[in-house]
């Protein structure tokens, strides 16, 4: 274990994050606020400590895939502790486990919230927030690996560890050049849309805002009611759109940047996450008719909840708690699909999903003729042994982690569906539930144990599950 390589690694991770703790305090000196002032105190703490970490630069750069997770997972922990303090400073989230909860929620773009009034909170804390969902989307060590040294085997296990999906690889040769491309990507898709946004109508502030958890596929707003505070089938549609951008694999985006259309538009993922989003929303619109004046508006509410869900970004227009159970099913049903890899989207992923379901007809085959060789293909390719046997180990772990968090969080006096989907849409990184937990309420009411173990799930779904266990394994603390 480079143990060195790893703390110089948080040193530099703990001083960007001072860094951008700035910017929430000079949006306090624009609004007036002297909130700000707490924000820069939190800057200038986080640049010390993140100074004496790094000071000393290590001989050995060498990262393996051991410190890579191990990297990754203790970076947004005191990503997130660090985050938390402006929230509880400046007395607007005065418990720091709920200062914790929010920020783990914003940081893993999960959406869910502990604020039963959001419009009191100043502007430099709901920017935090929001902007909370932008740099955890694409991923806060993305950004360090873009500025990292190219050396051999130094930031590949960085990124495998921190992207989600099942398969990771980089758009060009370099590591640290794919990292900038990723975000140079990503940095324009939200410009854009916070301009369409403001075409709409929008504040400039509510805007960007806006476009920070749609980006990150998050889910905060900076209203009570959320997205439906505005009232706009133009804004409903723009976000949408980009809720379902941004939960696409980002490779295929790359592909349309460079003009490789037809390589992008025959992913194999990519139709089928669009063949769900397509077919959930015809079931819903069907189910709910009943409720709205117009076809055309139910249509409206139920794409904008499919969209919200399946790319777990958590905005809502309605309050689907009040939608049939048929439509409820479906949507939590959504949650555990999730996005495709590669994208700021949480969940299990479509690509898991889909060749998971191939290899369980594979296996039926195999039963009926014990002597074929039914190998997976999924986008054309055979799916490697080693990839399958990954995936296998992700879902034994999830489902542990599901039901041992379940567990903690009813025997704290919460009905069952509460309970399920509390644990289902964090671990999802979804935002809202049912019930106790729904899309008009918040977890304010749960106890400090459950938000800790909570705000566990929100990680380990963010980080695909591994780096978070792996902080568990004494092995690796060895030298």
């Amino acid at each position: 274990m480079n143990r060195r390589m790893i703390i110089y690694t948080l040193g530099k991770m703990v001083k960007i994050e001072g860094f951008l703790l700035v910017l929430p305090f000079i949006v306090g000196c624009i609004y007036q606020e002297t909130t700000g002032i707490y924000f820069l105190g939190c800057a200038l703490l986080a640049y010390f400590i993140g100074y004496v970490l790094s000071n000393k630069k290590p001989k050995n750069e060498i990262i393996y895939a051991k410190e890579g997770f191990m990297i990754v997972a203790l970076a947004w922990v005191v990503f997130s502790l660090i985050g938390a303090l402006p929230f509880c400073i400046t007395g607007e989230i005065p418990s720091y486990i709920d200062a914790f909860f929010e920020v783990v929620s914003g940081f893993t773009t999960t959406g869910s919230t502990i604020l039963k009034d959001i419009e009191a909170l100043s502007y430099a804390s709901l920017f935090w927030r929001s902007f909370s969902h932008w740099i955890g989307g694409m991923g806060i060590l993305v950004f360090v690996v873009a500025f990292l040294s190219d050396a051999p085997g130094t930031t590949m296990h960085i990124l495998k560890a921190e992207m989600p999906g099942p398969v990771v690889g980089k758009l060009v040769s370099k590591v640290h050049v794919t990292a900038k491309l990723l975000y140079k990507m990503y940095a324009v898709i939200t410009i854009l849309e916070a301009v369409f946004l403001m075409a709409g109508g929008m504040p400039l502030f509510d805007s960007i805002l806006a476009a920070f958890s749609t980006a990150g596929t998050g889910g905060f707003a900076i209203k009570n009611a959320s997205i439906a505070a505005y009232d706009s089938a133009y804004i409903d549609g723009v976000i949408t759109v980009f809720m379902l951008l941004f939960g696409i694999n980002f490779n295929l985006v790359y592909l349309v940047c460079i003009k490789r259309f037809k390589d992008a538009f025959k992913s194999e993922e990519l139709h089928w996450y669009l063949g769900i989003v397509a077919v959930a929303t015809i079931f819903i619109t069907i189910n709910i008719a009943s409720l709205y004046p117009s076809m055309l508006k139910a249509f409206r509410y139920a794409i904008f909840q499919v969209a919200s869900v399946i790319t777990t970004t958590g905005f809502i227009t309605a309050d689907y708690q009040k939608w049939p159970a048929f439509s409820q099913t479906i949507l939590v049903l959504l949650m555990f699909i999730g996005a495709c890899a590669g994208s700021t989207g949480g969940g299990m992923k479509v690509s898991r999903i889909v060749m998971l379901i191939k290899r369980g007809f594979a296996g039926l085959k195999q039963l009926v003729h014990p002597r074929s060789v039914n190998t997976t293909i999924f986008e054309g390719q055979p799916v490697e042994e080693s990839t399958m046997n990954v995936m296998h180990t992700y879902l034994i772990l999830y489902a542990v982690i599901f039901v041992v968090s379940m567990l903690i969080v009813v025997l704290q006096n919460i009905d069952f569906t509460s309970g399920f989907t509390a644990v289902a849409t964090c671990i999802n990184n979804v935002g809202p539930g049912l019930n106790v937990v729904g899309p008009v309420e918040n977890f304010s009411s749960l106890s400090d144990l459950s938000k800790l173990v909570l705000s566990f799930d929100m990680l380990a779904g963010r980080l695909e599950i591994f780096p978070m266990l792996m902080l568990f394994n004494p092995s690796l603390w060895k030298k």
